[in-house]
Formats: C-alpha cells, structure tokens, sequence
C-alpha cells in the first residue's frame, strides 16, 4: 500500500501547474533577454519590457503563495522553499532583484526531474545551459555600464561564465558590483553542485553495470576455454593409451590410432 503523500494539496497543485510554470518561466527568460541584450534603460521599450516582467513576476508570487496557503504546514513550506521565498521577496531588496531567474530554474526542473533522472547527458547539458545563461545575461546587465567593468559585453560574459563554472578562474574577466559579485557566488555554488552531481551519476552508472554483469556471470556462468578443452581432451588420449598398453599389441595400435586423429585435425 502507498504511503500518503506529506503534502497531497501542494502536489496536487504542482501537477496541475508545472507546464504552465515552464511556459511562464521560459517566456520570463525570453523577454529578459530581449531587454538586456537590444535595450538600455532609459529606451521606452526597455520599461515597456519590464512591465511584462513584473506582471510575470506576479505570477509566481500568485503561485507561491496558492501553494502556501494549501499547504498544512506552512513554516515546514517555507523552510522548504526558500528560493521561492526570495523570489517573492525579491522587489523590496534591490540586490534580490535578479533572483527573480531562479523561478525559471524552479519550474523546469520540477517538470525535467522525473524525465531527466538517470540521463546525465541531458541533464548536464539542460541545466548547464539554461544557469550559464541566465548568468551571463543577469552579470552583463549589472556590469556593462558600471566604473571600471572588466565586462562591458556579452561576449565577455559568456566567457566568464564559462571559467566560473567550470572552476578554471583566469581571473581576465570579474564582476565589480555587489549585484555582479552575488550572481558570481550563485554561479559558483551552483557550478559546483552540477559537476558533484554529474560525476556522482556516472560513477553510480559504472558501478552499476559492473553489478549487472557480476550478477549476469553468476547466473550464467561461462564454459570452459579452448584451452582446457585441449587439454581435458589429451589427458583422456594418454589414460587411453595407459590402457590399452595392458593389453598385448594394443600399444602399436593405440600409437597408429593417435597418428590418424593427429592427421585428421591437421587436414
């Protein structure tokens, strides 16, 4: 008998609500693009784009705070999720701001876990790509216009990101400001966790076939080689010949017969 679920309200919500979450994050994900890479903040259009960011924003919040009130209890809720807490709290700290992203981390890898979970290949490169993404564009936005910027291009932030995530660190491109140096944390936290995980799924992957096959040689132990065929087979020859050579006249006979097998298996 299953056991029953912690929280089947907050579930049952999840279920209902993670595709529209994804849509809803990819979308926050595409428009925040749009904004930092083709505007600037005094551009009527970059306003007009984070208006339709908020409004997304409000959307997670509605969705926090649905799942909060079904849940039966809340502080143990809220303990649980504290990105998502941040991510509701995230306009009365101007620092917090751009944690607004996590949300679309949140959502996909609610829809992605049970799809994704034993696939180290797709999970590295869907969680790679959408965190050096998101970190490139949050770094560059904070960086580009800031005294004494190492990054004042995307370009420039994507490589960044690069020597971050992967622990390399040149130390040629880094962040200036408090809301840089914060993304830069997050990605260093966050690159780390991706590569320990990884490297924990291929090594269980491993182990794993070496299992399946100890366990398939026990139940299906292998015959015996060639060579002990050979040799099982010569020691019956010479306790045939030990044999007949008891016998008088038997012991040329035996000799011509092994002659004759020899000459057989040559041809």
């Amino acid at each position: 008998m299953s056991e029953e679920p912690d929280e089947p309200r907050v579930e049952a919500w999840e279920r209902r609500t993670d595709a529209a979450l994804t849509v809803v994050g990819l979308s926050y994900l595409a428009v925040y693009a749009v904004q930092v890479l083709a505007f600037r903040g005094p551009d009527p259009e970059w306003f007009a784009l984070d208006v339709v960011l908020w409004v997304i924003w409000g959307v997670f919040v509605v969705d926090f705070v649905g799942r909060l009130v079904l849940a039966r209890r809340k502080w143990r809720f809220i303990a649980r999720h504290p990105f998502d807490l941040l991510v509701v709290a995230a306009p009365f700290f101007r620092f917090l701001r751009l944690l607004r992203l996590v949300a679309v981390v949140s959502s996909l890898a609610r829809v992605l876990r049970d799809d994704f979970r034993g696939r180290v290949g797709s999970y590295l490169l869907v969680s790679v790509s959408l965190i050096g993404f998101v970190a490139a564009l949050a770094v560059y936005e904070v960086e580009r216009d800031a005294p004494e910027a190492s990054i004042t291009t995307f370009g420039e932030a994507v490589w960044w990101v690069l020597t971050t995530i992967t622990t390399v660190g040149y130390g040629d491109r880094y962040p200036v400001t408090t809301e840089g140096r914060f993304v830069a944390a997050g990605l260093m936290l966050g690159g780390i966790a991706i590569l320990g995980t990884v490297t924990a799924a291929i090594a269980t992957w491993f182990l794993e076939q070496v299992g399946a096959k100890d366990a398939s040689e026990a139940l299906h132990p292998a015959g015996p080689t060639e060579t002990e065929l050979l040799i099982a087979e010569v020691r019956a020859l010479r306790a045939r010949i030990d044999e007949l050579e008891g016998t008088p006249g038997a012991s040329s006979a035996s000799l011509l017969s092994l002659d004759a097998r020899n000459a057989a298996r040559s041809d």
